[in-house]
């Protein structure tokens, strides 16, 4: 029996011939046949594997020559590597692709068939595969990462051993002028008194309560059925409803229905007599902040650059981030951070953050006084930009918020180390805007050995100092208007080898310690809006960022408040005192409640007489005003606890001092 045969057609990268596979069977003429074949592959194979190594020997030994006269060039002169994380491991894996297309075969030669003369055999192709200066690619058809160390982006400087220890004087930089546009602090005049509503209207305007309400009604008019006509409602209910959300902040409760129970659990009178919970949840869902019919013109250029994901917040997000900037003028220094606004809301503007409490909503990019905490500027992430039309989310979001012509010179501006890079710095530098912010470990070149606890070093690339410093961990600084060491020192407690913790002084970088003191601003303003925030689950998007706008606007409201009251010497009301008379006011009622008034003018010209607090001095005590040791007496008439003692008469002071009372009314 003949032996039989099989075509197979096989388009190999390297040749476009067919080729026929003698398939062998048990035959002798068969035998033959394939091994004269394979002796003359074998003798031509050789032939093409001595031809391919001369030539990639000779294009090596170019590139070898090639590469040598680059790093001798390269060697004369320090290069800066700017940029951030992410363009760093896009070049990097760009630059592995290339290579691996340029130098490794295109095909696993283990997996390719022989094609006759072209073919390699797979011992061959490992010894070429090898031979190749190039990295391999690991995995089933899938290309991985390599697992090269990553270059240096911040300075070829720290490779070369140039860090330099505190014995080592380091230059002083310039100091910032600070020339402001504006007087730092609030934008208003002084010697006028402004209501808690009066500050809030300079966030929420009655223009802009107008248009919700406007475009509220046209909503809830084309979403309502049939059956029913809808029935608008009017600027004061919108008041109301505004003025209930805020409400709902100092009294929570699980959900919007609770406020209207009347079980014995809840039996909250006040909500029902502002408003009924069923138009309270109609407004809600005909809340909307734009208007429907140019929503729709928006929705129809989807996939287009004309889309504008933010449109259905726009008329209050872009008026709210113009009065925060209007009515205060931040100090010397500032910090940018990321603000998340907690939601479930279905959106593409949704954001995902595994390691943070709030794990979904929505990210703000946010410029606040290191100060107070005041909101001076923010805006909402849209999602990656073009790579190639940006320089990354970190360097983009600081000089969006940084506007030197709006701000002034001699800001210094306080980062994290998701938006530091060297290019950042210097540009910020060359608009006069100071800045100061960590840095990544895997980002410079980071020693791993154990340093003891307040080792310092340093070196200086031109305008930029980087610090490193020892604590429990080790801690990177990048700064351009500090220096090295100014001799600072920290207390730490520490655990001696008997056991016993004590107290010990560490050096310390003063950029460290500015860095720990003003980075906080935008931490401040989220911890001011989370006492009292307003913000519950919805599922309309544009809705969660009402509630935080409000939030804002409170906030701020409240911040402009206390400066006031500083600036007259008054007695600035708490926090949830102001949100109390703001409801109040917004709702017409009367609660009652004490604004920031003089003390002199608050307690009533009438004896004031101490008495004791109980029968037994060592039980009922309280702090006393002035001194703040306990006493066992008060006030009758003021109900404040202070000393009548020899040595200590703060009874008296107090009332001659806070309260302008005489020494003839005190009996």
């Amino acid at each position: 029996m003949g032996p039989r045969k099989k075509k197979i057609t096989n388009k190999d990268e390297d040749s476009s011939e067919d080729f026929v596979i003698i398939v062998k069977e048990e035959s002798d003429e068969t035998t033959d046949v394939v091994n004269s074949i394979n002796r003359e592959e074998s003798d031509e194979t050789t032939d093409v594997v001595n031809s391919i190594n001369n030539e990639e020997s000779d294009e090596t030994t170019d590139l070898n020559e090639s590469s040598e006269e680059e790093s001798d060039a390269s060697s004369g002169e320090e290069m800066f590597i700017d940029g951030l994380d992410y363009f760093l491991d896009r070049n990097l894996s760009n630059d592995d692709s290339s290579s691996d297309e340029h130098c490794s075969p295109k095909a696993n030669p283990q997996k390719r068939k022989r094609s006759g003369p072209s073919s390699i055999s797979a011992s061959q192709a490992e010894s070429l595969k090898s031979s190749s200066p190039a990295p391999a690619k690991s995995g089933k058809g899938k290309d991985k990462r390599s697992s090269i160390t990553r270059p240096l982006p911040f300075s070829k400087s720290i490779s070369d051993g140039k860090w330099h220890g505190v014995d080592e004087p380091d230059i002083e930089p310039p100091k910032p002028m600070f020339t402001p546009r504006r007087t730092p602090g609030p934008q208003l005049i002084s010697t006028t008194s402004y209501s808690p509503l009066q500050l809030f209207e300079f966030f929420f305007s009655t223009s802009v309560m107008q248009t919700i309400v406007r475009n509220s009604n046209a909503y809830g008019a084309k979403c309502q059925d049939g059956k029913k006509p809808w029935q608008n409602f009017s600027m004061k209910d919108f008041r109301s409803y505004l003025a209930l959300v805020i409400y709902m902040g100092l009294l929570k409760c699980s959900s919007s229905i609770d406020y209207w129970k009347k079980s014995e659990i809840y039996s909250l009178p006040f909500p029902a007599q502002i408003m009924s919970g069923k138009k309270f949840l109609t407004i809600s869902r005909a809340f909307h902040i734009s208007d429907p019919n140019e929503d729709e013109e928006n929705d129809k250029k989807k996939g287009t650059p004309e889309y504008d994901c933010l449109f259905q917040i726009k008329p209050l997000y872009q008026h709210i981030r113009e009065a925060c900037k209007a009515y205060f003028h931040p100090f010397q220094n500032i910090s940018i951070d990321e603000r998340m606004v907690a939601s479930k809301a279905k959106n593409t503007l949704q954001y995902f953050m595994k390691n943070e409490p709030k794990r979904w909503g929505y990210k703000l990019f946010v410029l606040a006084d290191s100060l107070c905490g005041y909101t001076w500027d923010f805006f909402v992430y849209e999602g990656k930009p073009n790579p190639e039309q940006t320089k990354g989310i970190g360097y983009d979001s600081v000089m969006a918020l940084v506007n030197e012509k709006l701000l002034g010179t001699g800001y210094k501006l306080f980062v994290n180390s998701s938006h530091i890079s060297p290019i950042l710095f210097r540009d910020l530098l060359s608009k006069k805007i100071w800045a100061c912010g960590t840095v990544r470990t895997n980002r410079i070149g980071h020693s791993k050995k154990p340093a003891p606890r307040g080792n310092k070093r340093w070196f200086r690339d031109d305008s930029l100092l980087f610090v490193e410093w020892t604590d429990k961990n080790d801690v990177l600084m990048c700064s351009t208007f500090h220096k090295a060491y100014n001799g600072d020192t920290a207390k730490r407690r520490v655990k001696g080898k008997d056991g016993v913790w004590t107290t010990e002084d560490f050096p310390v970088p003063a950029a460290v310690l500015d860095y720990n003191k003003n980075m906080g601003g935008v931490d401040l303003s989220d911890k001011l809006i989370g006492n009292y925030t307003v913000l519950h689950k919805t599922r309309k998007w544009y809705q969660s960022f009402f509630y935080h706008f409000v939030d804002i606007a409170v906030v701020n409201a409240f911040i402009l408040h206390r400066h006031m009251a500083k600036v007259k010497n008054l007695q600035p009301l708490t926090q949830k005192k102001f949100r109390e008379a703001l409801v109040s006011e917004l709702t017409g009622t009367s609660i009652s409640h004490t604004s920031a008034q003089d003390p002199k003018q608050s307690l009533p010209q009438e004896l004031h007489l101490p008495k004791h607090i109980c029968g037994d001095s060592t039980i009922g005590r309280r702090k006393c005003k002035m001194c703040h040791y306990k006493t066992p007496l008060v006030c009758a008439t003021c109900n404040v606890g202070l000393c009548f003692v020899p040595k200590r008469e703060c009874f008296k002071k107090w009332h001659e001092s806070v309260c302008g009372i005489k020494d003839t009314n005190l009996r």
